[in-house]
């Protein structure tokens, strides 16, 4: 009997990234909301959780569009400053003293030969996209493909993401129609609209192509051709390689786990959990700290999160004198300097006392050090200040009273890509609104990955992940060198295991489940929490930082809503709004 977990409905990759690749920004989840519920029915064994996840929309089959604005072009200057501009928090010179907790080579083998049954790309399942999805394709070859026409004609180069696009079109096409004998790989994909690709170019689109067959054959359980496809694209790749070989070879990898998993070969790939991180064949240790330090201060995500949501903060609590900060899993602190120097350096109501609470369900000795270093800061300005930590099995057991709260006390409460550990656990998410909404927190900050990697399809998961982590790897080419350290550790050991967990893993194994900020909304809703208009002091602050970075032209800042969304060359890849309960 067919296990539960591996039962899909009959499309294929071919025909979600045709639906996918017609349509632009967050219009992209709309595609399939039309298919009935029953054919995903057999997907997924996940109980309560799949009930609670449909329910308020956490697997995000029908998401409506929000409104954006992109700031770098439909706003001129990027924020309208009807006041005076506030004195920057931004400082790089403050974060130097913290540290940042958060998270290959190819083959010498001979090329086998291609079967003739793969070289088509073009399981049975496709045969819907033409009838199903007809008019989508020729919006795609009519649209899509004159806009990179254009672009090539330009001289631009095309980012990862938009390379792994144009394999998708090809595959589209290829899957349409009969492939004669001649092998996959001497195909040249490219008709009139993609003459212009550069020869790198050309290879990684048809390196693409590998990856999106060998997907589509594991998503039909045809593992022994996918294991044949997978070899050519691990031998074409590597992890030192290009942004696109280096997408391709840990999505190769994540693939071969799924197989083993699925046949009962699974033997865990994961690196060992400690603080250095041995790099194969450099004799060198790398500090998965100073590796986050490092992307910290290089590249704008972090920093474009982290002013902005201190900046809300201050505007929310500018007449309070008690302040009670509760950080959900703490990490190095370094918000909370900056939080206090820019509180001491408010004249008319001077702080009596600045109380931090995190909650946490593991390392109470990191939590702990990061009190420390927090307590002496404080001395340092002379900010009457206390650190308690909160350690929990679980999040389900967290109740009122482990907030020590006092009368007069303003209460903040700060979740930076926290909430998206408990969508597996929707017993534990559940029961941390209700406690946060007894505390009445005069704001409340959400920091998420602004993506959508929860479907109970493994197509729609693994072309959701592919286009989000091809952008992470785009960005990574601003960070470092190709052989730099810090990069493999950041790539490996971070955006690695992102990978594997969705792509490979099923059921409560599969823990990274982020959801868009809509999803979010609706659910925040029915707690009755509603979003907090981020000031445009606020969006001055993210628009400055941004300013800041020589890659920052490459960040986009986009609104959704009440939501910033902060993306690279126009894919999202973080949210940050502001909530309160009415």
């Amino acid at each position: 009997m067919a296990n539960s977990l591996t039962s899909f409905p009959s499309f294929g990759i071919s025909e979600i990234y045709a639906s996918y690749n017609s349509l632009t920004g967050y219009e992209k989840e709309e595609s399939f909301s039309k298919r009935k519920q029953a054919e995903l029915s057999g997907l997924e064994t996940l109980g309560d959780a799949h009930s609670f996840c449909s329910e308020y929309g956490f697997y995000q089959e029908n998401n409506p569009p929000g409104k954006t604005v992109n700031f770098a072009t439909d706003i001129e200057p990027p924020f309208p400053v009807l006041a005076p501009s506030p004195q920057p928090i931004y400082s790089r010179g403050i974060l130097s003293d913290f540290k940042f907790d958060p998270t290959f080579q190819s083959t010498n083998q001979s090329l086998p030969e291609i079967k003739e049954e793969e070289q088509s790309f073009f399981p049975l399942s496709s045969l819907e996209l033409q009838t199903n999805f007809g008019s989508g394709v020729e919006k795609l070859k009519g649209e899509i493909c004159s806009d990179y026409e254009v672009n090539y004609a330009g001289g631009k180069k095309l980012s990862t993401e938009e390379i792994m696009r144009v394999a998708g079109e090809r595959f589209i096409q290829l899957s349409t129609q009969r492939v004669d004998n001649s092998s996959l790989l001497l195909i040249h994909p490219y008709g009139y609209a993609f003459s212009g690709l550069s020869f790198e170019e050309t290879q990684d689109v048809e390196l693409g192509q590998l990856l999106l067959a060998a997907a589509e054959k594991v998503g039909h359980q045809q593992f022994d051709s996918a294991s044949r496809l997978l070899t050519h694209c691990e031998w074409l790749s590597a992890a030192t390689g290009n942004p696109v070989q280096r997408v391709v070879s840990y999505f190769a990898g994540a693939l071969r786990e799924r197989i083993d998993r699925e046949t009962g070969r699974f033997v865990s790939w994961k690196m060992e959990a400690n603080e250095n991180y041995h790099m194969s064949g450099s004799g060198t240790r790398v500090s998965s700290n100073l590796v986050l330090l490092k992307f910290h201060q290089e590249l704008p995500f972090s920093q474009v999160m982290l002013f902005p949501g201190i900046q809300a903060i201050l505007e929310n609590i500018e007449q309070e004198t008690k302040i009670h900060l509760i950080d959900l899993q703490i990490r190095s602190g370094v918000e909370w300097a900056v939080l206090m120097q820019a509180l001491t350096e408010r004249v008319s109501r001077p702080i009596e006392n600045l109380k931090i609470t995190t909650v946490g369900t593991k390392d109470r000795e990191k939590m702990e050090e990061t009190g420390k270093r927090l307590t002496n800061f404080a001395k340092s300005l002379n900010l009457p200040f206390s650190f308690e930590v909160v350690l929990l099995s679980d999040m389900k057991d967290l109740t009122k009273e482990h907030f020590h709260t006092e009368d007069g006390e303003a209460v903040v409460i700060y979740s930076r890509t926290i909430l998206r550990s408990m969508i597996s656990r929707p017993n534990s998410l559940e029961n941390f609104m209700r406690v946060i909404r007894k505390l009445n927190p005069a704001i409340m900050v959400v920091i998420e990955v602004e993506a959508n990697h929860n479907s109970p399809s493994f197509f729609n998961r693994f072309i959701e992940a592919l286009f989000f982590y091809s952008a992470l790897f785009d960005c990574l080419e601003e960070f470092g060198n190709r052989d730099d350290q810090h990069r493999f550790v950041l790539e490996g050991k971070f955006f690695g295991d992102g990978i594997h967990n969705i792509v490979a893993a099923e059921g409560e194994e599969r823990v990274n489940r982020n959801v868009k900020m809509s999803v979010w909304r609706a659910f925040f809703a029915r707690f009755g929490m509603v979003g907090i208009e981020l000031s445009e002091s606020t969006l001055y602050q993210a628009n400055l930082i941004v300013k800041q970075f020589a890659c920052g032209s490459s960040c986009t800042l986009e609104n959704d809503g009440k939501c910033l969304i902060v993306g690279w060359k126009g894919t999202p890849i973080h949210s940050l709004s502001t909530w309160k309960f009415l």
